[in-house]
C-alpha cells in the first residue's frame, strides 16, 4: 500500500513540474516573450491615460481656485445674498 501511494505522489509531482516546464518554455519562446511585452505596453499605456486624467483634473481644480482667489469668476465684491 505505501508503495502505491509513493507512486501516486510521484506521478502527481512529476505531472506538475512537466506542466510548470512547459510554461516556462512557452513563456521563453518567440511568441510568449512577443505576448508578454504588448501586455506590458498595454499595462504603460493604461497608468499614462490615467496619469494624464489625473493631471487634467488637477490642473481644473487648481485653475478654478485661482480663478476665485483672483476676482476672474465675476464674484470679487459680491454680497453673498447676490448669489
Amino acid at each position: 500500500m505505501r508503495r502505491l501511494f509513493w507512486l501516486a505522489m510521484g506521478v502527481t509531482v512529476g505531472a506538475l513540474v512537466v506542466r510548470k516546464l512547459a510554461r516556462a518554455a512557452q513563456s521563453l519562446s518567440p511568441r510568449g516573450m512577443a505576448a508578454s511585452f504588448s501586455e506590458s505596453l498595454r499595462d504603460l499605456a493604461a497608468a499614462v491615460r490615467e496619469f494624464v486624467s489625473d493631471v487634467r483634473d488637477g490642473t481644473a481644480e487648481r485653475e478654478a481656485e485661482l480663478r476665485e482667489g483672483a476676482g476672474l469668476d465675476g464674484r470679487l465684491g459680491a454680497r453673498p445674498e447676490d448669489f
